[in-house]
C-alpha cells in the first residue's frame, strides 16, 4: 500500500498495477511473458547478425527483414523489461517523463513496423509483376530512402500523443491499471477532458492500420492478377511461395492490433484483464513469430543461419 500512497505526495509518479484482478497469477503471466520475449529477441540478433555478416543477404529482401527485427525489438523491449519489474519486484512506480517515453516509443514503433509491412508488400509485387526491373527500382540505397520515410511518419504522427498527454491535468488518479502506458490508458487517467486525445488516437489508428492495409491489400491483389495469368504451374507455385512468409507476418501483426484496437475502443463490457492481455500479446507475438516465420519459409536465410548456428 506504500506505493500507492506516493501519488497523493509524488505526482511526478504514475502506479502500473499490473493485470487487475490477476495479481495473484503475475508470477505465473510473467513466465510465457519473458519466454516469449527473450525467444523474440534471440530470433531477430540472430536475423541481424546472419544479414549483416553475410554479403550475399545485403538485398533489398533482406534489408527490410532487418528493418521489421529492429522495430520488433523496439516494440517489446518497450513494453516487456517494465511489465516483468512489475511482475517480479512489484517495482509498480514509473515518472510522468518516464510514461511519456513509453507511450512514444511503443507506438512509433507499432506505426514503423506497419511502414516496413507495406514496402514488403511492395517489395513482393515487383518482384513477381516487374521481374526484370527489380534490381533497378528496389535498390539498396532506395530501400534505406523508404524506411527514413516510414520513420519520419512515424516520428509525425506519434509525437502530438505524448505532448496532449502532458497538457492533462491527472490531480489525484495516477494509478494505472495496466503494465504500460498506452497513450488510451493514460488519457482515461485524466480528470479533464480528452475529447481531442480521442480523436487524434482514433484517427491515427484508421489512417496507418486502414490506408497501410489498403496498400497491402492493392499490392497482393495485383500479385494475383499477375499470377493467374502465369500459364506455367510450376512458376505459379514458385510466385505464391514468394509471398507465404510475408502474409503469415501480416496476419501475426495486424491480427492482435486489431482486436487490441476494437476492444480497447468498443468493448466496454470486456474485463479489463482480457484488454491488458491482448494489448501484450500485440507486442509479444509478432517479435517471436516473424524471426521463425522467415526462417523457416526462406531457404537462403534458413541455410546461412544453420552454417552460423552449427559454428557455435
Amino acid at each position: 500500500m506504500a506505493s500507492f500512497n506516493l501519488t497523493a505526495i509524488d505526482p511526478s509518479t504514475f502506479i502500473l498495477t499490473g493485470i487487475p484482478g490477476l495479481e495473484a497469477a503475475h508470477i505465473w503471466i510473467s513466465i510465457p511473458l519473458s519466454t516469449f520475449y527473450i525467444i523474440g529477441l534471440l530470433g531477430n540478433f540472430m536475423l541481424l547478425f546472419v544479414v549483416g555478416k553475410e554479403q550475399t543477404l545485403h538485398k533489398p529482401m533482406y534489408i527490410l527483414l532487418c528493418m521489421l527485427a529492429l522495430t520488433d525489438i523496439g516494440t517489446s523491449t518497450s513494453v516487456v523489461p517494465k511489465a516483468l519489474c512489475i511482475f517480479w519486484f512489484n517495482l509498480k512506480g514509473i515518472t510522468v517523463g518516464g510514461c511519456l517515453t513509453q507511450t512514444f516509443f511503443l507506438h512509433a514503433a507499432s506505426v514503423m513496423h506497419s511502414a516496413v509491412l507495406v514496402t514488403m508488400a511492395f517489395d513482393r509485387y515487383v518482384a513477381i509483376c516487374n521481374p526484370l526491373s527489380y534490381a533497378t527500382i528496389l535498390t539498396n540505397a532506395r530501400i534505406a530512402k523508404l524506411g527514413l520515410v516510414g520513420l519520419i511518419r512515424a516520428v509525425l504522427f506519434i509525437l502530438p500523443m505524448p505532448l496532449l498527454l502532458s497538457v492533462q491535468p491527472f490531480c489525484a488518479n495516477h494509478i494505472i491499471p495496466h503494465t504500460h502506458c498506452d497513450h488510451m490508458t493514460v488519457a482515461k487517467m485524466s480528470c479533464g477532458d480528452i475529447t481531442v486525445n480521442r480523436m487524434y488516437g482514433l484517427v491515427i489508428a484508421l489512417v496507418v492500420i486502414g490506408f497501410d492495409l489498403m496498400l497491402i491489400a492493392l499490392s497482393y491483389g495485383l500479385i494475383i492478377r499477375a499470377v493467374f495469368r502465369i500459364s506455367s504451374k510450376t512458376a505459379h507455385q514458385k510466385a505464391l511461395n514468394t509471398c507465404t512468409a510475408h502474409i503469415c507476418v501480416i496476419l501475426s501483426s495486424y491480427t492482435p492490433s486489431l482486436f487490441s484496437f476494437v476492444s480497447q475502443r468498443f468493448g466496454q463490457h470486456v474485463t479489463p484483464h482480457i484488454h491488458i492481455i491482448l494489448a501484450n500479446l500485440y507486442f509479444l507475438l509478432p517479435p517471436m513469430l516473424n524471426p521463425i516465420i522467415y526462417g523457416v519459409k526462406t531457404k537462403e536465410l534458413r541455410d546461412k543461419v544453420g552454417k552460423y548456428t552449427c559454428k557455435m
